[in-house]
């Protein structure tokens, strides 16, 4: 679609970003490896960002909004939407003006300046003034927060937030991003919070006059009730809302085991086979996920595809994989390879080094060697551990230790999960004539 007026294109500021220390990936690979099959489900719990099932928005659609003009124009994207002060978007006719301000007891003043309400998220603008002569220092992104909106029928928890400070870091232009509410409110209450200089956190609410009225409606809001089948179960899409703030797609697992999958569907978003940006995804019990794309990048729209491009995957292994010549090139194994890279005698048997891509584990419940005519399990196995190839690629190596005197002849090994490619197409259907 076309931008925006080329004017705010200079006002777009970059979010501030957080990186990830680079030994995260090695730690969480070892993590995610050691979890038992059987306590998968708890765990997993604390990885996925676990959020509420809006189930008000059922009753809301009897709730009429007033008509919206939307104009290719005027769509905002969601950098744009983040990355803007509210007057400026209000500038072009959205949201809601709300210019309440409370003062804390250092003379820091917290605004709302305003909020942008739809089907997917109400998004609250607001800004942090510091006294004279103070600053933010290093740690104005933590020191304030905007923590949750309470109302009629509403308890609303943020999903993500962002924002930028002057260059002198005495004012502060934040956005936060919450659950949607309920549109049968008539009073919001917006709670701020601050770490005071004796490092306690003090909360600051801030209630103001909710207008329905200027909540942006859907551009697109429809069932999917559609699935594709993996390995162990199938993956459900049940809907997608297209909104001006986002558009977010809302499935289910259903899992052979009941369990929630080691790793999310990865699945694009394509509206007249142009890729929309991902954004993020978050879990919700007891077997939901919720992913949230960028705005959809025009107002006319021909075609919208949802693919599952990868999910986990299981190789079952019926055939012994031979010891006999280990070396650092790969070996088959049904639809992936794995590397048997040495085997290595010990004071108290061999060591048997394996690598693979990054995450794939193997099975260890019945993973045994055959050695002097005797199957041998597995006695110990080390944490995982980075093999860099030297050509782009990193694949990750565990050691696997059996307690016998004899060589071991095959490895026996049931199978293993793996991120398996789909690559699966579910059209959408898009009522051209509107």
């Amino acid at each position: 679609m076309k931008t925006i007026e080329e004017r705010l294109k200079e006002h777009k500021q970059v979010l501030n970003m957080e990186q990830a220390p680079s030994e995260l990936e090695g730690r969480l690979r070892n993590a995610l490896a050691s979890v038992p099959d059987k306590k998968k489900k708890k765990n997993r719990a604390l990885i996925w960002v676990v959020s509420s099932a809006a189930a008000l928005l059922l009753i809301a659609g009897s709730y009429q909004y007033p008509a919206f003009a939307y104009i290719g124009s005027k769509l905002l994207n969601t950098v744009e939407l983040n990355s803007l002060s509210f007057a400026e978007v209000a500038d072009h006719g959205y949201g809601q003006t709300i210019n309440k301000s409370i003062t804390l007891p250092d003379g820091t003043v917290i605004t709302l300046d305003g909020v942008i309400a739809d089907d997917n998220a109400l998004s609250v603008y607001y800004s942090i003034d510091r006294q004279s002569g103070s600053v933010y220092g290093d740690n104005y992104s933590t020191r304030y927060s905007v923590d949750r909106i309470q109302g009629f029928l509403t308890d609303s928890t943020l999903r993500s937030g962002g924002g930028n400070h002057n260059s002198d870091q005495t004012h502060f232009d934040g956005v936060g991003k919450f659950e949607p509410v309920s549109p049968f409110t008539r009073t919001l209450t917006v709670t701020f919070s601050a770490i005071l200089d004796n490092g306690k956190r003090a909360i600051y609410p801030i209630r103001f006059k909710y207008e329905a009225n200027k909540a942006m409606k859907s551009i697109i809001k429809q069932d999917i009730s559609n699935s594709v089948p993996v390995d162990q179960g199938r993956v459900y899409y049940d809907s997608i809302t297209a909104s001006p703030t986002a558009t977010i797609v809302k499935g289910h697992y259903e899992m052979d085991d009941g369990e929630y999958p080691r790793f999310p569907a990865e699945t694009k978003l394509y509206v007249n086979e142009t890729e929309v940006k991902y954004s993020v995804m978050r879990g919700s019990n007891p077997a939901g996920f919720e992913i949230e794309y960028d705005v959809l990048p025009t107002d006319k729209i021909d075609s919208i595809e949802l693919v599952l491009k990868s999910f986990p995957g299981y190789q079952k292994l019926d055939t012994p994989i031979s010891l006999a010549a280990p070396s650092d090139k790969s070996i088959k194994a049904g639809n992936e390879k794995l590397w048997i890279r040495s085997v290595n005698k010990t004071e108290t048997g061999y060591d048997i080094v394996i690598a693979g891509k990054q995450f794939t584990f193997l099975k260890t419940d019945n993973l045994a060697v055959q050695a002097g005519g005797q199957k041998v399990p597995v006695a110990k196995i080390s944490s995982s551990s980075p093999w860099d190839l030297k050509n782009g690629n990193i694949l990750w190596e565990q050691t696997y230790s059996f307690n016998t005197s004899d060589k071991p002849e095959y490895l026996l090994l049931d199978g293993f999960d793996y991120i398996k490619t789909y690559n699966k197409t579910i059209p959408i259907p898009v009522d051209t004539k509107k």
